[in-house]
């Protein structure tokens, strides 16, 4: 007996030393776990900053735009007929003069033919009566006819020879017109669609063909009244002529998104606003000398303007978030969100600052998206 109760005395004992120990060893973890959080929240994270500055810097303001050759001319039939040969083929080129389409036309065949008989006539009726005036003058100087009689002769001389030169008028015009069944192009170019074909009757509504000189293009886009206010604005000059002969440069980009690899620059601005857009229209003027812009094409106009003394900040110290973009701005060593309206400049690096910063604040420049509103920060030196 004596042996089992040391026994429950020495397991007590053990036990109690064991619980001893165990609280021990977890005071200690929780209260190094303390000192190294609050270890890590007294030691703010470092983030790289800069101080808020001007600039300069160059924009591009893009608008659609469409393509017209320089010359587009419709080419039409003075006369009606049928179309009797077509000389070209869509797409191909043609010199000033030459011809593209023949047109038959019965009526001006007739018209030449009955003109040439007209005027034959007329020269036998002008012959049979300046044969009169010379056959009547000798008797008419020997007394035997009056004089009178040889001035009625001599006037119907003068009427035969009057009506002579009327026939000869109409036969140029007839032929004048004859010479219309042959179309030919006015201007260099290249052909356009050609949607009729042999035997197809036509008149002067009808449009063979297109001829486009690109040898040169126009470009055409409008800006609104805001728009063509801060352009002209922007530009040195008195008059709006001055004005366009110091305008910049523009680009070209083409549909499939390729940029033309030449500029371009601005020729005329429309003296009108149209009142249901609210636009002005404008020209310019790209060389074409390789060919690879085509009348009738589309694209898009850059027109550069450059930007003196504004607010420049790298692109990465601002993010976006509930359709606002947002910069952290460092106010005792603190992390305040502030509401920015910027615009991106074409490099894609950098964002031009309209509202929202002052030049001398410093702002968070990389890391922003680790941040949080009023968190604390420490600025890397």
């Amino acid at each position: 007996m004596l042996q089992l109760r040391n026994f429950k005395r020495f397991s007590v004992s053990m036990k109690t030393m064991y619980l001893s120990g165990a609280t021990c060893m977890l005071l200690m973890v929780l209260s190094c776990g303390k000192q190294q959080s609050g270890g890590s929240s007294d030691a703010p994270q470092v983030y790289p900053t800069m101080i808020v500055s001007t600039g300069a810097t160059e924009l591009a303001s893009v608008y659609p735009t469409t393509i017209r050759g320089r010359e587009d001319i419709e080419i039409r039939p003075r006369i009606d007929g049928f179309i009797e040969n077509i000389y070209i083929d869509e797409g191909s080129e043609v010199k000033q003069g030459q011809v593209l389409f023949k047109i038959n036309s019965p009526q001006a065949e007739q018209a030449v033919t009955t003109a040439r008989a007209a005027v034959t006539s007329a020269e036998a009726q002008m012959a049979t009566a300046e044969l009169n005036v010379s056959r009547m003058t000798p008797l008419a100087e020997k007394a035997i006819i009056s004089a009178v009689q040889l001035e009625a002769y001599r006037h119907a001389a003068n009427a035969a020879s009057a009506a002579y030169e009327q026939a000869r008028a109409q036969l140029i015009n007839a032929e004048a017109t004859l010479s219309w069944t042959s179309v030919i192009s006015p201007v260099n170019g290249h052909v356009g669609a050609v949607p009729y074909r042999k035997g197809s009757l036509v008149n002067s509504q009808n449009v063979l063909t297109i001829v486009a000189n690109t040898s040169t293009v126009f470009a055409y886009f409008s800006m609104n009244e805001k728009e063509l206010s801060e352009f002209l604005g922007s530009l040195e000059g008195n008059t709006q002529a001055e004005k366009l002969k110091h305008a910049p440069e523009i680009m070209l980009t083409l549909a499939d998104g390729t940029i033309y690899p030449y500029k371009g620059r601005i020729e005329t601005i429309a003296g009108v606003v149209n009142v249901s857009t609210g636009t002005a229209n404008f020209r310019a003027e790209f060389p074409n000398e390789e060919l690879m812009l085509r009348s009738g094409m589309s694209g898009k106009i850059s027109v550069p303007a450059a930007h003196i003394d504004v607010i420049l900040i790298p692109q990465r110290a601002a993010f976006a978030q509930q359709n606002k973009m947002l910069v952290y701005v460092v106010e005792d060593e603190k992390a305040m969100q502030r509401i920015l309206s910027v615009t991106p400049t074409p490099d894609g690096q950098t964002y031009i600052v309209h509202s929202g910063l002052s030049v001398g604040e410093r702002i968070v420049t990389s890391g922003v998206a680790t941040l949080v509103n009023g968190a604390g920060i420490s600025i890397e030196q």
